[in-house]
């Protein structure tokens, strides 16, 4: 074999080790089996066609990846993380996705007591106002994760599962729609069970779009954060100071607000005179550059991290929103 033939049938398997590499069918998987009895069994779908759209399914290795390095690790600082939201085009691309959706923003607002900034910082931070929603089909996603992935499988199974109860009731292809590597979709990033529980139609037009309709995606993130507790008219997150060296022994573990302004006070923290001292906070410490800043976290602040579990992505969410409203007034 002459070298020419040799490099070439050297660069043909390189290639097929890379597809292989990349993504694989689901081939008699039994975790896939018993998903699909539970399927027919609970839900009446038909096995035969169940098995037609998992065989249209791939698992991707590039999905198991990026599930190894999100951005909201614990170990990012702050000063780093902000960087990623707090830039000039997230906020000049918030200000126009308000301009261009005024009348739905103040009719939400309205509505739901959610202020029309945090929709839009919320949309900015997950998809760059519509920008980026993800690449990759949902039905991949969920299946790569569900059958693939043990340490979540049963999240990626039970969202799985509502992806399915989903196309169905929504009339949609499974093979169609495309979202992130974790299976969120559309403007709001929503996982299928959040679709089915708290996306809105905003037009009452029996249809709700969160890929191509602002108006849907907009009342279904303020939908969901009144069903977590969001609280008209009540601050999110304010800054705080200590008097006393030992203020770490109040940071605890979790996002939820567990200790009282009073007793924070009475701890020498100061704070806001205006607040209620009987409220609850969580103390957060964020990293700067020019040294750690102490934060009392409302339950508003809590409200939004139940988008995402994340002390960084509320307060990424949180100044987002700040900025845009201040740019827009400006304006």
């Amino acid at each position: 074999m002459n070298l020419k033939s040799t490099l070439i049938n050297s660069i043909v398997f390189l290639c097929i080790c890379f597809s292989n590499i990349s993504y694989a069918a689901i081939n008699n998987n039994p975790l896939l089996d018993n998903f699909i009895q539970k399927m027919v069994t609970e839900h009446d779908f038909q096995e035969k066609s169940l098995r037609k759209i998992f065989n249209a399914a791939n698992i991707k290795q590039s999905i198991l990846k990026a599930m190894s390095r999100p951005a909201e690790g614990g170990h990012t600082p702050w000063h780093k993380y902000r960087k990623i939201f707090l830039n000039s085009s997230r906020i000049n691309g918030g200000v126009k996705f308000w301009q261009q959706n005024k009348t739905t923003l103040a009719a939400v607002e309205k509505k739901y007591g959610v202020p029309a900034q945090i929709i839009v910082a919320i949309i900015g931070v997950e998809t760059q106002y519509g920008g980026n929603t993800g690449s990759y089909k949902v039905l991949d996603a969920l299946s790569t994760l569900a059958f693939e992935y043990p340490r979540r499988s049963a999240f990626f199974t039970n969202e799985l599962e509502h992806f399915l109860l989903l196309c169905r009731e929504e009339n949609m292809n499974p093979l169609h729609p495309k979202g992130s590597y974790a299976g969120a979709m559309g403007l709001p990033q929503f996982m299928p069970s959040s679709y089915r529980n708290f996306a809105a139609d905003f037009e009452a037009d029996q249809k709700r779009d969160i890929w191509k309709n602002p108006a849907d995606a907009i009342e279904s993130v303020a939908n969901y954060f009144v069903e977590h507790g969001w609280k008209t008219g009540d601050k999110v997150i304010v800054q705080t100071a200590s008097i006393d060296k030992k203020y770490q022994a109040f940071i605890t573990k979790g996002l939820k607000p567990d200790i009282t302004l009073a007793e924070l006070q009475t701890a020498n923290f100061v704070m806001p005179a205006y607040l209620d001292l009987q409220a609850k906070a969580k103390l957060f410490e964020f990293e700067h550059l020019d040294g750690n800043k102490l934060w009392l976290g409302l339950d508003n602040f809590y409200t939004i991290t139940r988008y995402n579990h994340s002390k960084l992505y509320a307060m990424a969410v949180y100044q987002l929103s700040k900025a845009i409203s201040a740019k827009a007034n400006i304006r």
